[in-house]
C-alpha cells in the first residue's frame, strides 16, 4: 500500500488558528489538486478530532473532477466518539470507523473495524485495509494522525501546500503533532522531490526516507 500524507499550512507552518479553529489556507488551484488526489485514491483517512472540529464530508467535489468517484472514508476513532450526525456518516460513500478492540459502538451507514488494545494499531490496520483492496491511502489529518503515520514508518509521501499567510501563535497547531521526536534519531527524514508555485502558494512534494 502507498500512503500519501496531504496537508496545507501557512508560511509559518500553522494549520489552524491559535483557538484550533480551521481557517482557509488552500487557494482554488490547490483545492482542485486535492480533489483530483482524492479521486485517484482508494481511501481517505482522518482522525476523529478532525471529524469533531471540522465535520468534513471526505468526498470528491464534481466541480473539480470530471468523473468523480467516492473513495472509502476512514476515521481513526479508538473510543468511538464520532457523532451519529457527522457528515462522514451521510451514506454518500462507504465509511469505516476504526475503534480499539474493546469499543463496541456501532454507527449508521458505516462498518466498524476494531484494532489495538487502547489506541488503534496502525500496522494491523494497514493489513486489514490491504485485504479490503485498498492500495492507495490518502491521509488528510489531523496533526496527531499525521505524526503517527510518520513515526510508525507507514507514510511514503508527504505533500504540503504552503499558503501565503502568517497565522502565528504559540498554541496554533502544526501539520505534525502528537509527541513528536524526542531526540535526533526519531526525526523523520524527507527527500524533496519537487517544489512549484500553485496560484499564490507553493506546493512541496517529499518522499519519506526509509
Amino acid at each position: 500500500m502507498r500512503v500519501t500524507i496531504n496537508c496545507a499550512m501557512s508560511a509559518d507552518g500553522k494549520i489552524a488558528l491559535t483557538t484550533r479553529r480551521q481557517t482557509r489556507i488552500s487557494n482554488d488551484d490547490d483545492r482542485k489538486r486535492v480533489h483530483k488526489l482524492r479521486n485517484s485514491s482508494d481511501a481517505i483517512l482522518v482522525g476523529v478530532e478532525t471529524v469533531l472540529s471540522d465535520d468534513p464530508k471526505l468526498t470528491v467535489n464534481p466541480k473539480y473532477v470530471d468523473k468523480a468517484r467516492h473513495p472509502v472514508r476512514i476515521v481513526l476513532d479508538s473510543y468511538g466518539r464520532t457523532p451519529k450526525s457527522a457528515l462522514v456518516l451521510n451514506g454518500e460513500s462507504k465509511t469505516l470507523i476504526v475503534t480499539n478492540e474493546s469499543t463496541k459502538k456501532t454507527f449508521p451507514n458505516a462498518d466498524v473495524v476494531r484494532s489495538g488494545k487502547k489506541e488503534v494499531d496502525l500496522h494491523e490496520l494497514m493489513k486489514i485495509l490491504e485485504k479490503k483492496g485498498i492500495e492507495k491511502l490518502l491521509v488528510e489529518g489531523g496533526s496527531r494522525v499525521i505524526w503517527s503515520f510518520l513515526e510508525s514508518g507507514l507514510a511514503d509521501e508527504v505533500v504540503i501546500f504552503v499558503g501565503s499567510m502568517v497565522i502565528g501563535g504559540d498554541q496554533s497547531p502544526t501539520p505534525a503533532g502528537g509527541a513528536g521526536a524526542l531526540d535526533e534519531k526519531h526525526i523523520v527524514a524527507l527527500t524533496l522531490k519537487s517544489a512549484r508555485a500553485l496560484g499564490n502558494g507553493v506546493l512541496l512534494r517529499y518522499e519519506v526516507v526509509k
